[in-house]
């Protein structure tokens, strides 16, 4: 570190420097360069910080080199700091690579003290604007540096307005400011037990020490969770010359963009304050007048506003975000940065810049976040609502949702026929469930995760879900939950945000997405570039025909057994089970044969032209049974009423003690590992024959009738090479016997989805059988690191991320060093058996943008995610391959 330059006028940077001069740095630098006014300064370096995080001390000299730079700084101003007659004052502000606006500190008007605000009192003729910035300074200085609650700077402040009867700030006298000032002062002696520091570098230097802090305060640290931004990238420093928005009449200070930042439109937007200083801006304390007014106000400042925003976008050819004073009738723009926006701005900007020339098509892709665009898909909550959030949980599935509290599926799905917005409540929802979830709104649980019936079943329907509110406690007698001290009653209104798990009392009003032209042209633009093929996981025709409307090219996964859980079929399923021989099974598989053909049907015909990948049954039989718990409580009332010499219906108990009987038998000590996927077809082949029957008569009549059924099958949770021969051999069998019945070819790809890590490990013996791969990545990560993901998301994910044992909660994003070297692996060796070997994914990471490059990475064929993130996925997968392009092209490092 002592041979390291720690400090960098701005006239010594430019825009290429942000890592170590952070955005802020680098970006003055930059418009120092290209001629721009903007106040002289200097940028102390995100190393320097680095090197304070670990140690607890400043690099050598770094003081020495501060005094050094800021000599320059004195130079250019013609003032010095600390001189009475004509002292130079600075700002002090944070600024990382990645911009964090509020997360850390600033501190204006550094270097007054008592015989410089009479100096500069003197000097301009203007004792209210002195005692202003010095009251000012030691607000800032004593709540970021010397740690005392801004509250009590703000009750002095409003008890002196209150004194002076004064409206606002601005109408209090130069006498109550300069009172104010010794009050304040008073107040920091007080609290921190140090007088407030009259030295100038002093101030500077502890101000520097508190900047440099407050890269790890608490809400910086949650900040960066929250945008995933690396703790140890570190804040640099600016230390800058202060201008004046608060010297009169011809002073003012604002905030504009150089287009509107919510909707994308090119029109100058923004607020300013005359006679004002930059945080009043933004602390709500007068009402700024709209940047528009300016034109009325200083006509010459607002036409150089205009050219220099025109500039500043131009040079770096993005919508920015500008900070500028004006002092006594002189423009000075203390900062421009990308702009925040929504993600509707943020499409119409990067179209319409595509269009001006300012940006390439395949720039304005990268211009768009993907994890944005799900914004633009789904209803949500009006940003300007006044929300009651009474209860959180999981964000399950998103989207915005209020209406009637209903606590059974029964009710929801007679209430939903009259048209009621229903919000289904439930400690945890069954496949019993399905009709009351299909009829409401949205769906909140008390228990389970992220990959819970409720969620899972909510997402492929794309209906708002929040899950495991466990603030919830659900009376399902009473037909009531509480919440704290707060009771709803059936029938009340609630909302849930489904993008944030807030649960919410009332009515809320919300906004329904809409496909702008330009958020279609993007995707255009996105599949002319993108390699990965995005198909959608859809189980039903209207998922199929929804995903083909967001841009699907195909159904990656169809899961079979959500079929099974509509109301009329259970007890068809439940008959199969319960089933003592094969030929009572094979009799109940004949009832559901047309069920499943009228359902893979319309799927493939809502698809045609694109591949529809079904797999066959997953998981364990008893999870189409009642709860074992529930179920022998029924049979204890049936038999206590029984005794009790009550007239009782004894069919009805003779059912539900041979449903027990069986749910019980079905019983596994653990269901995920047990007798489930490829083994059920291994052990009841008749299932399996079942519906490869159906899939294949049902593509023998659509393409009689000329629709270009594509059917694919796929064999779930192989890992040994015999699973995949036996339950192919098995399905090719049925293929040839429905060709040989229609006269029709129906003999379709069979394929396997690679769910456990020995099925990676043998890739290339199960690619001997397998047309194709699918990679379920949930249960892969599962299996991988030996989580039970509900209870890992209940219990410990969370500490692990804290505590960063974990960078990501690997559910959510694909863990690369883990599962995806699994992946390599598996590409591999399952393309060395079988070269043209077709290879995807279509666990839930495949509607994560960073998975998604992962993917790409990795030389998948195409990626399958639920309908509503299908956009996500043509957005991920273009990004993946411009990046890709880009670093092909660019020069080679020596």
């Amino acid at each position: 570190m002592p041979d390291s330059k720690n400090i960098f006028l701005f006239s010594e940077g430019n825009a290429g420097m942000r890592d170590l001069l952070g955005g802020k740095g680098a970006n003055l630098a930059e418009m120092t360069r290209i001629g721009l006014p903007v106040p002289p300064g200097l940028t102390i370096t995100t190393a320097a910080c680095n090197y304070y995080s670990s140690t607890r001390r400043f690099p050598d000299r770094l003081m020495d080199d501060v005094r050094r730079a800021l000599g320059e700084v004195e130079r250019a101003m013609n003032k010095r700091f600390g001189d009475p007659a004509r002292a130079l004052l600075v700002s002090v502000r944070s600024g990382a690579a990645i911009s964090m606006p509020g997360m850390m500190d600033t501190i204006l008007n550094l270097g007054l003290n008592d015989k410089t605000v009479a100096g500069l009192a003197a000097a301009t003729g203007d004792e209210r604007f002195a005692y202003d910035c010095y009251r000012r300074l030691c607000t800032m200085f004593g709540n970021v540096v010397m740690h005392i609650e801004g509250a009590r700077f703000e009750e002095a402040l409003s008890a002196a307005r209150e004194r002076h009867r004064a409206a606002s700030d601005v109408e209090l006298p130069a006498g109550a400011l300069r009172d104010l000032t010794s009050e304040f002062k008073a107040l920091i002696a007080g609290e921190s037990g140090r007088a407030f520091p009259e030295d100038p570098f002093e101030q500077l230097e502890m101000a520097i020490r508190a900047v440099f802090e407050s890269w790890n305060n608490p809400r910086a640290m949650v900040y960066r969770r929250i945008n995933r931004i690396p703790d140890d990238l570190g804040t640099a420093v600016n230390v800058q010359a202060m201008v004046f928005g608060n010297m009169g009449q011809g002073s003012a200070t604002g905030v504009l963009f150089t287009r509107n930042p919510s909707t994308g439109a090119r029109e100058l937007y923004g607020e300013y304050l005359a006679n004002a200083q930059g945080e009043d801006v933004v602390a709500g304390i007068r009402t700024p007048r709209p940047i528009a007014a300016l034109q009325g106000e200083m006509p010459s400042i607002y036409a150089e506003i205009a050219r220099t925003c025109k500039l500043l976008e131009d040079h770096y050819r993005d919508l920015q975000d500008i900070e500028f004073t004006v002092e006594s009738g002189r423009l000075y723009i203390l900062q421009t940065r990308a702009a925040k926006r929504t993600a509707a701005a943020a499409v119409k900007a990067a179209w319409d810049m595509a269009g001006e020339g300012l940006i390439t098509r395949e720039q304005a892709l990268l211009r768009i976040e993907p994890d944005q665009v799900t914004s633009l898909l789904h209803r949500t909550i009006d940003p300007r609502a006044r929300l009651d959030v009474f209860a959180t949980g999981l964000p399950a599935s998103p989207g915005a949702a209020s209406g009637e509290v209903v606590f059974d599926a029964d009710r929801a799905e007679a209430l939903g026929q009259d048209g009621r917005r229903l919000i289904l409540v439930r400690p945890e929802t069954t496949p019993d469930d399905i009709h009351g979830i299909l009829a409401a709104q949205g769906i909140l649980t008390s228990r389970g995760g992220m990959t819970c019936h409720a969620a899972i079943v909510a997402r492929h329907m794309g209906k708002p879900c929040v899950v495991g509110c466990e603030a919830l406690r659900i009376d399902l007698q009473r037909r009531e939950f509480r919440a704290g001290d707060r009771v709803f009653c059936e029938g009340d209104v609630i909302s849930i945000d489904g993008a944030t798990g807030r649960v919410i009392a009332g009515e809320v009003p919300v906004v329904d997405p809409e496909f702008s032209p330009e958020f279609s042209g993007i995707l255009d633009w996105a599949d002319a570039v993108r390699r990965l093929g995005v198909e959608a996981n859809a189980d039903t025709p209207q998922d199929a025909a929804r995903a083909r409307e967001f841009g699907a090219h195909g159904i990656g996964l169809c899961r079979t057994e959500h079929m099974f859980m509509a109301p009329d079929r259970l007890p068809v399923v439940r008959a199969m089970i319960m089933a003592e021989t094969a030929a009572e099974r094979e009799a109940a598989l004949a009832r559901l044969l047309p069920m499943q053909q009228g359902d893979f049907a319309g799927i493939l015909e809502a698809m045609a032209g694109y591949p529809v990948t079904i797999r066959l049954l997953d998981p364990p039989l008893h999870e189409f049974l009642p709860d074992v718990e529930e179920l022998s409580l029924a049979v204890e009332r049936l038999r206590a009423a029984r005794e009790h010499g009550a007239a009782i219906d004894e069919a009805d108990l003779a059912a539900k003690e041979g449903l027990l009987r069986k749910a019980r038998a079905l019983a596994e000590f653990n269901p995920m590992l047990g007798l489930r996927g490829c083994r059920l077809g291994i052990l009841f082949p008749e299932i399996y024959r079942m519906q490869a029957r159906a899939i294949f008569h049902a593509t023998a009549a659509l393409r009689r009738r000329g629709v270009d059924a594509r059917p694919e099958v796929m064999i779930p949770l192989v890992g040994i090479e015999g699973e995949i021969a036996a339950t192919g051999a098995m399905v090719r069998e049925e293929a040839d016997r429905v060709s040989g019945e229609t006269g029709i070819d129906v003999h379709c790809p069979i394929g396997t989805m690679i769910e456990l890590p020995r099925a990676c490990l043998v890739a290339d013996q199960v690619a001997r059988h397998a047309e194709f791969f699918s990679f379920g990545t949930n249960d892969l990560t599962q299996t991988t690191f030996g989580f039970s993901r509900d209870d890992a998301e209940a219990k410990f994910l969370g500490p692990y991320l804290e505590q960063h044992l974990l960078p990501e909660n690997p559910f959510a994003v694909l863990d690369v060093d883990g599962v995806g070297q699994l992946i390599v692996m598996a590409v591999e060796k399952g393309r060395k058996a079988r070269p043209d070997l077709r290879i995807g994914i279509c666990g839930e990471h495949g509607g994560d943008p960073r998975s998604i490059e992962f993917c790409h990475r990795a030389g998948l064929d195409y990626v399958s995610c639920s309908p509503f993130r299908v956009p996500v996925a043509r957005l991920a997968a273009a990004r993946a391959r411009v990046r890709e392009l880009v670093q092909e092209t660019a020069p080679r490092g020596e």
